[in-house]
């Protein structure tokens, strides 16, 4: 992604922003794993959609102040120290910051707090994620209370304080093409991992071997971490919707549902895959994953702009209601059943949720009261599942089925692009692959 794209995103963050204001966006902290060791870092997505700088403890700064005709864009950083970087590796530095990304002025980190009074003096709102970042709110918040007590009222703090998230959670809704293409390409990977781990599995291996076959193929693309924690549940751990434990043995006669996605360039994708590790689905399983698929295919249908997501919900949860009804598994009518949502013994998770830098992506979900319609440009999953318990009241050859099916898809003008297509979910190209992995 090149600085235009986050020049445009600046551009209209101060469009929108009203006049004469101010907006702060602190970037992510180094966060402590145990003792002296950090996490891999991973930058703010806030910091990250509007100047894709990569290094923590930075800080963003925009105005639409009048004396700036066409903005300003300010960054502090931590400065150069060739001691440390001989430890911890190399900084950008202000200098080489500011000729490598979009901003008019960088500075090192020790200046912030000393400038910050200065920068925001005279304007009248600021904007800023009061909350998201806790060490953040106590250095805006002793900078304004070092403006209101000024000597002689020299100097004035913003009268209002807005949240930048209500803009910002609106542009990152609607994806950019060059977004789109950078989650094209996460797609693109976690389908190939998941293929990989279909062509894997077998018994007597461990739900962290097809972690590791997964994980490998994500680095081996150049996408160095998961989206989130790799989901891998055999048999009964299925019905665990967050399981993450992954230390199972894989058994004979179980399915086992892989979640799994990778982060390209902050991207996220999103698909989950259920399979049987022997490489063929037994009766139950068929009649199951079936349904399951069935639900999905038809809340596709209602996948295009101007619709809802919960219309595709309710599509998928009718589906699933009677499909549970005619296997025996519910009784009594349809209508009753989604009236009293038995189905959500079985169906217990909703049926989608936005995807972008977050895997669970920004934006709202309705507007005024009433269900969002869908738009160009919006990337969303599409996950029904159903989950019976080990100790569930049915019959036994169903207890302990998990399944879930998930995709990612792009809204387009007449409908929607499938980003994981390529991943086998129907019965026959999932055996088919399962026999190719065999012979």
């Amino acid at each position: 992604m090149d600085n235009t794209e986050f020049l445009t995103r600046q551009k209209y963050l101060l469009q929108t922003m009203q006049p004469n204001s101010i907006c702060l966006v602190p970037a992510a902290h180094l966060v402590t794993r145990s003792r002296d060791t950090e996490y891999a870092f991973r930058q703010d997505s806030y910091f990250q959609f509007l100047c894709g700088f990569p290094e923590p403890e930075a800080w963003l700064v925009l105005s639409n102040h009048q004396e700036y005709s066409n903005g300003m864009c300010i960054l502090f950083c931590l400065d150069k120290d060739p001691n440390m970087e001989i430890w911890h590796g190399r900084r950008f530095g202000p200098k080489q910051a500011k000729q490598q990304y979009p901003v008019n002025m960088a500075f090192a980190l020790d200046e912030l707090e000393d400038r910050l009074v200065d920068l925001i003096n005279g304007h009248q709102h600021l904007y800023f994620a009061q909350g998201h970042n806790h060490d953040a709110d106590d250095l805006v918040f002793s900078t304004l209370q070092s403006l209101r007590e000024a000597p002689k009222q020299s100097k004035n703090a913003p009268s209002s304080l807005i949240d930048v998230r209500i803009i910002l959670d609106e542009m990152r809704l609607i994806k950019s093409t060059c977004e789109i293409d950078l989650m094209r390409q996460a797609a693109s990977i976690a389908t190939q991992a998941h293929i990989r781990a279909m062509q894997f599995v077998e018994e007597s291996k461990n739900e962290y071997h097809l972690e590791a076959e997964i994980h490998h193929e994500f680095a081996m693309q150049g996408a160095k971490y998961p989206a989130y924690g790799t989901i891998v549940g055999a048999g009964d751990n299925a019905c665990i919707l967050h399981y993450t434990e992954n230390n199972q043995e894989l058994k004979d006669g179980d399915l086992v549902l892989i979640d799994a996605g990778c982060e390209w360039q902050g991207y996220a994708s999103d698909i989950t895959r259920t399979f049987p590790i022997s490489g063929t689905f037994s009766a139950p399983q068929k009649q199951l994953y079936q349904l399951v698929l069935d639900a999905q295919l038809a809340a596709f249908e209602v996948i295009k702009p101007n619709n809802t997501i919960n219309q595709a919900s309710d599509v998928a949860i009718k589906v699933i209601t009677q499909g549970l009804i005619d296997l025996g598994i519910l009784k009594g009518e349809l209508v009753d059943n989604i009236e009293q949502q038995t189905y959500r013994q079985f169906y217990m998770h909703g049926l989608s949720h936005w995807l972008g830098l977050d895997v669970h992506d920004v934006g709202n979900y309705k507007i005024d009261g009433q269900d969002r319609p869908l738009q160009p440009g919006m990337v969303l999953t599409v996950e029904p599942g159903i989950y019976v318990a080990p100790d569930a009241d049915v019959d036994k050859k169903w207890r302990g089925i998990g399944i879930r099916i998930e995709d990612n898809l792009l809204i387009t003008q007449s409908g929607y692009e499938n980003l994981t297509l390529a991943a086998p979910k129907t019965i026959s190209d999932i055996e088919t692959l399962m026999i190719k992995k065999s012979s």
